[in-house]
């Protein structure tokens, strides 16, 4: 006897191409069988017609690294239909560290008062992770910045020889230990410093471990072909199988950037390269607003940082920076980046720089110094979002048949301590928009090559091997929704609101979302062994 059969819904089951109406049958947390089963016995069955059955979302680009430590239920991520998440993107990871000051330094989404176990090795972390209750499975990768910050500890350098042995030691020991993959973030610090013959002898690890290396890659503006060189020549060099995170191209690239970028890994692939990579499906980009300074303004910390902006001088010489990570900074369109999160200014959140000047009286440069002063400690976390990306080169990804679609956020919960945490403007509805602008609205794709793009294409990615798609045997991640009405409702005045649209989400095989409503069960996993 099977224990839930799905009847008659429209099955996607993440390959692409045409849906068909079938019941699908879950035994003891994997998909039994597909077809008719009306005649089959069931411990229950749940009528689906006029709905979409399709594997649940994997979600291959989060930074929920320390969010889920908080509260692994991810609330934001499962009433979207996403059932596994891929952490550790941008060269952070919450591990592993030596002290546990690193843990709050490298974590991202760090919340004081969190109450919780600390850790040192990878393998310690998982095990943390592990024992909350959660509400998706988590891939977790390990951050170059990470490893880097393991050995060198603030000094804003690479390492020499020998440093970068103790690093490749440390990555092994976190694959073996279960960590997923390995990535880089270059345009943050430590990354930034990092040369290819830095971040080589790593991606050779990932090579040899057969684990995805995905990179933030240096530049996606002016230079936006070095950047991308620079990731090419570097999976070429190592080996590894390349994921180019967040591809699109930032506000001062030229209008041919796109195009350009697909030719050069087009060139790549011709010669054996195994490369693709993802995109946000929105025009908001957004970081956290001390990158926007230039290395020295960076070096010490946090604390040596905030003391040069209280001087009027350094002020004056930041502002001259030619170089910000973005360029919407250098051409003062303030209008366009809105503050995203902060702890000291909360009134402020939603607004955006240019009418956070005129509040403040002061040129809007200074105001946002002056809001980094007034965070104190916690200024490295403050969050700004921008409008740096532009919808046609988003669609123009979305037409390559090897891009997938990812968050880029935190998973997160609009109450307890994560109430007022905010990861992106999307966070809690990127897979809803996804499916709702592009797809229904835009018509960029149809909707069973959509659902491939945030199912099996980013599960084969990461490597893995019986998720992201509806087919025997595999684990029953399943998400049941309306494609004529899922829908997004987060804006900047209101970032925590729930998608709609969602019916059911299945997480190996347990209901943690029926008929609309979140239930009480929380049946991720850590996936640690796979490929």
């Amino acid at each position: 006897m099977l224990d839930t059969v799905l009847e008659g819904g429209t099955v996607h089951d993440g390959h692409g191409g045409q849906g068909f109406i079938a019941d699908v049958g879950i035994l003891n947390g994997r998909i039994e069988v597909i077809g008719a089963l009306k005649d089959t016995p069931a411990a229950e069955r749940i009528t689906i017609n006029g709905l979409v059955v399709a594997p649940g979302f994997v979600d291959m680009h989060t930074h929920s690294d320390f969010t889920l430590v908080v509260n692994g239920k991810a609330e934001s991520q499962v009433h979207q239909g996403v059932t596994t998440e891929v952490t550790g993107q941008c060269g952070m990871s919450c591990a592993p560290v030596t002290c546990d000051h690193d843990i709050k330094a490298f974590s991202p989404g760090h919340t004081e008062g969190a109450g919780h176990h600390h850790w040192r090795s990878f393998g310690e972390y998982l095990n943390v992770l592990e024992s909350n209750p959660l509400g998706v499975n988590v891939v977790a990768f390990v951050g170059h910045g990470t490893i880097v910050r393991s050995v060198l500890g603030d000094q804003m350098r690479a390492g020499d020889p020998d440093e970068i042995d103790q690093m490749v030691k440390i990555l092994e020991e976190a694959i073996e230990q279960g960590a997923g993959g390995f990535s880089t973030g270059l345009e943050y610090w430590p990354g930034i410093v990092s040369s290819p013959e830095h971040i080589v002898p790593l991606c050779e690890v990932a090579a040899r471990h057969n684990r995805l290396y995905a990179t933030h890659v240096r530049n996606r503006d002016i230079y936006y072909d070095l950047g991308f060189g620079e990731a090419l020549a570097t999976a070429r060099q190592s080996g590894a199988k390349l994921q180019i995170s967040h591809i699109q191209p930032k506000f001062g690239a030229p209008r041919h950037a796109m195009e350009h970028t697909f030719e050069m890994i087009d060139a790549a692939r011709r010669r054996g390269l195994d490369v693709a990579f993802d995109v946000v499906p929105h025009d908001w980009n957004h970081t956290t607003v001390m990158q926007i300074l230039p290395q020295w303004a960076r070096v010490g910390g946090p604390a040596a940082t905030i003391e040069r902006l209280k001087n009027r001088e350094l002020r004056e010489r930041i502002k001259k920076n030619p170089r910000p990570m973005w360029l919407l900074v250098r051409a003062r369109r303030w209008e366009d980046i809105v503050l995203l999160d902060c702890t000291t200014n909360r009134n402020l959140v939603g607004a955006n720089f240019q009418e956070i000047g005129r509040i403040r009286g002061t040129d809007p440069y200074d105001a946002l110094f002056d809001l980094l002063i007034e965070e104190g400690e916690n200024a490295s976390r403050m969050l700004w979002t921008s409008h740096s990306f532009t919808d046609d080169d988003i669609v123009h990804c979305l037409r390559q048949p090897e891009c997938a679609v990812i968050s880029d956020t935190q998973a997160l919960a609009p109450y307890g301590v994560l109430k007022d945490h905010i990861g992106s403007l999307s966070g809690y509805g990127w897979a809803a928009r996804f499916l709702q602008h592009y797809v229904r609205d835009l018509k960029v794709l149809p909707l069973g090559d959509a659902i491939r793009r945030v199912t099996s294409l980013p599960a084969e990615r990461v490597g893995l091997i019986d998720r992201g798609a509806i087919r025997p045997g595999f684990c029953a991640d399943i998400v049941v929704f309306d494609a004529e009405s899922i829908t997004s409702h987060c804006s900047v005045s209101k970032p925590r609101e729930y998608a709609t649209g969602i019916s059911h989400v299945m997480v190996n095989g347990e209901l943690a979302m029926r008929d609309g409503q979140r239930t009480d069960r929380n049946a991720g996993k850590i996936l640690r062994n796979f490929n």
